[in-house]
């Protein structure tokens, strides 16, 4: 597995990571435990180093999960996690609001800790910006959680260029993830120019577009009825009839190449910045090969122009998330 560096960091991970939050949270009935386990020890034998998780998924049940899976290996491997979701006091699986508090800051690291069972989280996410607390704020306040040697490095998730700016500032921000890919491309509007200025890492998520890249949703109606994707514009039934035909002119342009349609939407987002990692998710030991495989795939001119037209001839449909959660983006 290749390595890359996330900007001027010096935090170094594989260029695919795995994201682990669909084996217990968002995609229907949760993964089971033991197989999850042993798909993510699997996973570090392939070379994965990262793995992605926050307090919200589940919520917290992924932590103990990721915790649990790598404890016997921490040292060979990067952990990331989050903050900043308010969970439901009642004990419901969705978030309530965002939290960035300081105090709640530093008392979420230290949970995550115990669930992790870790002493230290590698990156430390911002989930969502808190437009009630200054960033300079929550930049400060996991520079503390640095100094005292309980986290490595400050992350934001889907945050604006003025406020990565400003958060920078205070305490450098090694990774910014967004989600990003041949059907998400908002970073490259103005966010990737300002973390190629700033020396910051890129790590986009859902780099398969939540499985419809790797042709894993072709009818919305398939999906679990607890399954979030449910909620999304972009997997209503008519939206996802409309993009069937993007993805069957990229599965055209993948087969030519004698490789899957998700290895070349791995590959594609990989070819855009060498300072960006992805880290799809999966539950399954075939999937996790075949995401991998798409490491060592190197896309010509001819075939990235080719993967530019399918895109522009097929407008997708359906925006990435409902209006709430939309309003959360960017800030």
């Amino acid at each position: 597995m290749q390595t890359r560096t996330l900007g001027d960091s010096g935090l170094t991970v594989s260029s695919l990571g795995l994201g682990c939050m669909g084996m217990s949270w968002a995609y229907g009935a949760a993964g089971d435990r033991q197989e999850m386990i042993t798909l993510i020890r699997g996973a570090v034998d392939l070379g994965v180093t990262f793995f992605d998780t926050a307090e919200v998924y589940g919520p917290k049940v992924n932590e103990e999960l990721v915790g649990e899976a790598l404890q016997p290996i921490r040292d060979r491997v990067i952990i990331a996690t989050k903050f900043g979701f308010a969970l439901d006091p009642a004990g419901g699986p969705m978030p309530v609001g965002v939290n960035s508090r300081p105090e709640h800051i530093k008392q979420v690291a230290d949970a995550a800790l115990q669930r992790l069972r870790t002493d230290h989280i590698d990156l430390f996410y911002q989930h969502r910006v808190d437009p009630n607390v200054p960033i300079e704020d929550v930049a400060g306040a996991v520079g503390d959680l640095v100094k005292a040697g309980k986290v490595k490095y400050f992350g934001l998730s889907e945050a604006g260029v003025a406020t990565i700016r400003k958060a920078h500032a205070v305490h450098p921000v090694a990774a910014v993830q967004s989600e990003y890919s041949l059907w998400t491309r908002d970073p490259e509007a103005d966010l990737f120019d300002a973390l190629q200025e700033l020396g910051i890492g890129f790590v986009a998520y859902s780099p398969l577009g939540r499985g419809f890249l790797a042709g894993a949703v072709r009818d919305a109606n398939a999906l679990a009825a607890n399954d979030l994707r449910n909620r999304h514009p972009r997997f209503q039934a008519d939206a996802v009839a409309k993009n069937i035909a993007l993805l069957d002119s990229l599965t055209a342009i993948a087969t030519g190449k004698g490789i899957t349609v998700g290895q070349l939407a791995l590959a594609w987002v990989l070819a855009q910045k060498p300072w960006i990692v992805a880290i799809p998710g999966t539950r399954k030991r075939s999937r996790l090969e075949e995401n991998l495989g798409a490491a060592s795939v190197t896309l010509a001119r001819s075939e990235l122009d080719a993967i530019e037209a399918a895109v522009a001839a097929h407008a997708v449909e359906g925006a990435r998330y409902g209006d709430k959660e939309m309003s959360m983006l960017n800030l």
